[in-house]
């Protein structure tokens, strides 16, 4: 499991040393660095993916598309250069990376793993040494596997393309490869602490089984067309009905399935980034969605979540206090704007009841802010 993430001059950030756990919560204003902390393992990922044999880091593929080295050097402290660091249990690894302003990849100017140091020339694979004294590390494979849906989410489709099964192994950002996934996947079985009882463990019935506890009597149909690289999606929210084209059936179902079948996807160790989780969902649905990003961790997927939402937040707290995921296993963060002392971020602590040590100004206390507006007792 990755315990802390460390960036020096990337995007907002002149230093930040953020600890991590089984299940991290992003949380704050707008534009203060919460995407930009998913952003940097998602490099890493895209990096690893589709330049395997790379010594630069790629600012721009079909994951995320950051622009040039000036758009992701902090512009306050920073001048050409930053850097990635990851303690992955007991062991720190930092990328530092280099780059004129207008170049659109940084090239790795120095890798340290625990204390070994290497510098080019150097052969890498995966962003990390290729060596006779060096073995292959499975933080590599687990940023490969890497699982990262946007806010943005493709809505209702009438079809959906088909990936090769051999090259498919996630939703895509926007979870445009969820349909595609679930098909060539729907016999594959799911984590075990993750199986709702009395369904098949499968993916495409388990992820079915997910969606009613949401949207109840939900049904799920993955059809191939016909001499097309598509599928399409049957849905039905009823059983007295046929199945409706994702079109008919509201938002809030397209929104959440490519989250189901991410996590479902996932295997043991591997990492799951989902922003805004809350999207055009009920603040009932958006409770049970907390919750069940809580079960995926508490399954051994380690999670990372940023939302603006108290319900999502709430969700997490019920997990706890049910005993679904030790408290000690959740890191709240919440992002504030940058000040004069370079302060960023604030980390209350849950206790085993959910209860929340405190609540900086800010962190999911609009609705106190408003009672208190509109029962006359100020802001």
């Amino acid at each position: 499991m990755l315990t802390r993430l460390d960036l020096e001059h990337f995007k907002c950030f002149d230093l930040l040393k953020l600890p991590l756990s089984q299940l991290t919560l992003l949380s704050g204003a707008n534009a203060t660095g919460k995407s930009s902390v998913m952003q940097s393992l998602v490099l890493m990922h895209q990096t690893i993916r589709e330049h395997e044999w790379s010594s630069k880091l790629m600012l721009n593929g079909s994951e995320l598309s950051l622009g040039t080295v000036m758009d992701v050097i902090d512009k306050i402290s920073g001048r050409h250069s930053f850097s990635i660091g990851l303690i992955d249990e007991d062991t720190p690894f930092k990328w530092d990376f280099e780059g004129d302003r207008k170049d659109m990849s940084a090239a790795i100017t120095e890798l340290r793993i625990g204390a070994k140091v290497y510098t080019p020339p150097f052969n890498l694979r995966h962003l990390f040494p290729v060596s006779k004294d060096v073995e292959p590390h499975s933080l590599a494979t687990r940023l490969q596997k890497l699982a990262y849906l946007t806010a943005e989410r493709v809505g209702p489709r009438e079809v959906y393309p088909l990936e090769d099964p051999s090259s498919i192994q996630v939703v895509g950002p926007r979870g445009e490869k969820a349909a595609s996934l679930l098909h060539w996947g729907r016999e594959e079985k799911v984590l075990e602490k993750l199986v709702i009882p009395d369904q098949p463990p499968t993916r495409l019935r388990q992820v079915e089984a997910r969606m009613q506890q949401f949207f109840p009597d939900c049904s799920i149909e993955v059809r191939q067309v016909a001499q097309a690289n598509a599928v399409t999606l049957g849905i039905r929210t009823s059983k007295a009905t046929d199945y409706h084209r994702p079109v008919h059936v509201g938002f809030g179902l397209t929104q959440a399935l490519p989250i189901f079948v991410a996590a479902l996807s996932c295997t043991e160790n591997d990492l799951l980034l989902v922003e805004n989780p809350e999207v055009h969902l009920h603040p009932a649905g958006q409770v049970k969605m907390g919750l069940f990003l809580a079960t995926v961790a508490s399954a051994g997927v380690q999670v990372i979540v940023e939302s603006h939402s108290d319900h999502i937040l709430n969700g997490v707290r019920r997990a706890v206090k049910t005993g679904v995921i030790e408290h000690d296993r959740v890191a709240c963060h919440y992002f504030k704007v940058r000040d004069e002392h370079g302060g960023q971020v604030v980390t209350p602590q849950m206790d085993k009841h959910g209860n929340i040590d405190s609540w900086p100004r800010g962190f999911f206390d609009q609705f106190d802010r408003d009672a208190n507006f509109f029962a006359g007792w100020g802001e």
